[in-house]
């Protein structure tokens, strides 16, 4: 398993990879942006527990299906979870970054516009 700093250096990758994001601290987080606006992923570093985690946007019915079926690895997080979001345990043993890599990417698509989306690969 990877240390907090690790987990963060890898999430950092993969949210600044994408078009037009940025990093910046919100609510004492690392949170990443698009076009320095609108929020789709945030660290969540011990912040309501003693876990290690980051919560994103996802598209309508993936919090409910994904905390139904692997409730060890996602979880609805507190203030944002009411609008869909999910959250993603990153202390767990054998992360699958690819995977973590392509929420992260569908978290993007879900908040970037129509124009950035249509950047990616």
């Amino acid at each position: 398993m990877r240390s907090a700093m690790q987990a963060l250096e890898q999430l950092r990758e993969l949210c600044l990879a994408l078009p037009e994001t940025t990093e910046r601290l919100s609510h004492g987080e690392p949170t990443w942006f698009v076009r320095d606006k609108k929020m789709f992923v945030m660290l969540s570093d011990h912040h309501h527990d003693d876990r290690l985690a980051f919560w994103c946007a996802a598209a309508p019915g993936a919090q409910e299906e994904l905390v139904r079926e692997e409730p060890e690895r996602f979880f609805r997080p507190p203030y944002v979870g009411h609008r869909g979001w999910v959250g993603v345990y990153l202390d767990v043993p054998d992360l699958d970054w690819d995977e973590v890599g392509e929420i992260v990417t569908d978290a993007y698509r879900q908040i970037a516009p129509k124009t950035l989306v249509a950047r990616l690969p």
